[in-house]
């Protein structure tokens, strides 16, 4: 079903701007979008990361001209010029996302301690990489941190004076992690039963709208009604009552929301919002606490669908337009 081929701590301000040579693996997640993996590619070339771990599903058998598109992202990969060693995972049938990403972040990991993950329609900022490359040293063996991530959907709401904050949350387009938090990824969320039946997610969420939006989306994730990794990815880090970073600027934009996209279909207020560097030398909070007030915004932007959240959403796409124009 597959085929696998070989081809052969901290990063300071002026490490930045001298471009300081990478030491983290890649992982990259295509499929059938050539022209947004060419995007993010690119942005991947210019970071020259000594690994890069390509995975991509197969083409589904009931779309004409899909094996093309699947063929023509795997063709950008030949275009590696800088010296990096290149892993590919390719599946020869579609399995699917749940199954394709799940499998394919379980082979990384087998492959590497840690990784920086994009998919082919997460377009980083140039920071995205040492910001992640510092986080991944910082944190690499406290076990309450089980991602670092690159997007912030906080909409211009700084919410300390660090360079990032503590969540509960876990944004997937663009994110770092270790071999150690990934080993406890269950992409059948078997636990879940236990969590329910016990009715133990109320001691994480307080918010009755969100406490029914993700009881929700966990029974259906178990009962398996939806082809997806990452909700399972959320439940794993609760599990482990773990935490994740998040930056105070926004590194990553999703450049995917159009009809060929798998789940980012239509307008979205999280789509395409503009990138800005994050400034070094980073600062670290003192402190591991849980930023409340900003997963309560999260909670109420994203996994609420009352009528004044439409209207925040709406008012949240303008603010974006704006500042694409003032950008």
């Amino acid at each position: 079903m597959y085929t696998e081929t070989k081809k052969t701590y901290v990063i300071s301000c002026i490490a930045l701007r001298n471009k300081t040579i990478m030491k983290t693996p890649v992982a990259f997640i295509i499929f059938n979008r050539p022209d947004t993996t060419k995007r993010v590619f690119e942005a991947i070339r210019q970071a020259k990361p000594p690994k890069l771990l390509v995975i991509a599903d197969g083409p589904r058998s009931d779309r004409p001209g899909e094996a093309e598109k699947c063929a023509a992202a795997r063709a950008v990969i030949d275009c590696v010029d800088w010296d990096c060693e290149v892993l590919t995972n390719y599946s020869d049938v579609n399995l699917g996302c749940k199954i394709r990403v799940s499998s394919g972040l379980d082979w990384v990991f087998s492959e590497v301690e840690e990784a920086i993950i994009l998919e082919d329609d997460c377009l980083p900022h140039p920071s995205f990489f040492p910001f992640c490359e510092e986080m991944l040293n910082y944190y690499r063996n406290d076990t309450r941190i089980m991602a670092v991530c690159g997007g912030n959907f906080q909409f211009g709401h700084n919410r300390n004076n660090y360079s990032y904050y503590f969540s509960r949350y876990v944004h997937v387009w663009g994110w770092a992690s270790w071999r150690r938090a990934w080993q406890n990824y269950d992409v059948d969320i078997k636990l879940w039963k236990e969590v329910s039946d016990c009715d133990l997610l109320p001691s994480i969420l307080e918010d009755t709208k969100t406490l029914k939006y993700w009881n929700k989306t966990f029974q259906n994730t178990y009962d398996g009604l939806i082809d997806t990794w990452d909700h399972q990815l959320t439940f794993t880090f609760w599990s482990q009552n773990g935490l994740t970073i998040l930056p105070n600027s926004n590194l990553v934009s999703n450049i995917g929301f159009r009809e060929d996209a798998t789940h980012t279909k239509g307008n979205s207020e999280v789509a395409n919002i503009p990138t800005e560097a994050i400034d070094f030398p980073l600062k670290h909070p003192p402190f591991m606490m849980r930023n409340i007030q900003a997963d309560k915004y999260t909670e109420k932007i994203q996994f609420s669908a009352t009528l004044l959240n439409r209207v925040k959403r709406k008012l949240i796409s303008i603010f974006k337009l704006i500042s694409l124009i003032n950008n």
